[in-house]
């Protein structure tokens, strides 16, 4: 029988060794690209730069529309706390004055040889078994009954205000932590945007914002950081509703070339529902604080019959807002890149239009 013998090992060579060299290359750069470690993403264009900054500006006024409303919120109840705490001390400061009225009666009781059981609950300092038995009451005389009587009454109003205070602190405690996630979202959207502009030239970013809506000196004006507040033309008065609306359109006209600062409602800095806001204040007219209720503040009308002096509104989810003026045009406060500036309604989704008054 033939012995067997083991195939002798080959070496790699020729075509055979340039294959598993191939190979080993190509998996070392999938494991490179999967560790990331391997080429940068490309450069994006000036073109796209914009179009994902201006969706992270949109999200970020949304998120500051959300911060506003939670503030408005958070500022009535710090209010209410207020209000409640004040009321509960002046209402201590009567329970004490009439403790020290029973304390009189029972030093007079006193000296005449006992103190009414009566007046000892009335001044015990645990309020929780203050007058616990009715028949306390029925033994002391008519009046002793009327300022026991007063001293509990008292003692329960002061108790339900405190139980009051404790709900509004509790909702103040919760709108503060809106407030604290909400500035969270706005600051992170507004430093990603700016990471993205840091990408582009000064000539790019310039070149951006001109094609992003801004017209005239109040467009130019941010590049030097100098105000351009401008008057209103007449024409566009006379065109308003009514004096209150021409006003308003005169405020905005005033501010033109004002920062945009989220959150901010004047004089010096707006975010788009502050500008409104303090735009409606100057005419004597008070409007809520958010985009969102901004809207419902007057009364609807068409794109067709928009007036100087109309509120203008944006987005699926109503983020944004304006200050009609005539011929298709708008004034508002854009976002960080952008101050106060004239700019066309169709620059935007249009969502919906109000007039105020």
């Amino acid at each position: 029988m033939a012995a067997h013998r083991r195939p002798g090992r080959r070496s790699i060579g020729g075509h055979t060794a340039r294959t598993a060299f191939t190979i080993a290359l190509a998996g070392a750069a999938t494991a490179t690209a999967f560790d990331g470690t391997g080429d940068a993403a490309p450069q994006l264009t000036p073109a796209q730069v914009k179009a994902k900054v201006d969706k992270l500006y949109q999200e970020a006024e949304a998120a500051t529309e959300k911060y506003n409303g939670a503030k408005e919120k958070a500022d009535a109840a710090e209010r209410r706390l207020s209000g409640l705490r004040d009321e509960a001390a002046r209402r201590t400061d009567g329970l004490n004055s009439a403790r020290d009225a029973l304390g009189s009666i029972a030093a007079a009781q006193y000296r005449d040889g006992g103190i009414d059981p009566a007046l000892q609950l009335a001044l015990s300092d645990d309020p929780d078994h203050y007058l616990a038995g009715a028949e306390f009451v029925d033994r002391a005389s008519t009046r002793q009954a009327a300022a026991v009587a007063s001293v509990r009454k008292q003692l329960r109003e002061i108790e339900r205000l405190r139980g009051a205070a404790r709900v509004e602190l509790t909702s103040l405690k919760s709108r503060q932590a809106e407030l604290k996630r909400e500035k969270k979202t706005i600051t992170g959207k507004l430093d990603a945007a700016r990471r993205l502009l840091s990408q582009l030239s000064a000539e790019e970013r310039a070149r951006l914002g001109e094609g992003a809506g801004g017209t005239g000196r109040a467009s130019r004006s941010s590049a030097s950081g100098a105000r351009v507040g401008l008057e209103a033309p007449s024409g566009t008065a006379a065109k308003a509703p009514n004096s209150r609306a021409a006003a308003a359109v005169s405020y905005a006209y005033s501010k033109l070339g004002s920062p945009y600062v989220w959150g901010a409602t004047g004089p010096d800095a707006f975010d788009c529902s502050g500008l409104v806001l303090a735009a409606y204040r100057s005419a004597g007219i008070s409007l809520p604080r958010t985009t969102y209720a901004q809207i419902d503040a007057g009364h609807r009308v068409s794109r067709s019959e928009l007036l100087p002096g109309d509120l203008v509104f944006f987005y699926s989810g109503i983020s944004h807002v304006g200050i009609y003026i005539g011929n298709g045009k708008m004034i508002h406060a854009p976002n960080p890149s952008a101050p106060v500036r004239i700019a066309p309604i169709d620059e935007m989704p249009f969502a919906g239009a109000t007039r105020v008054v």
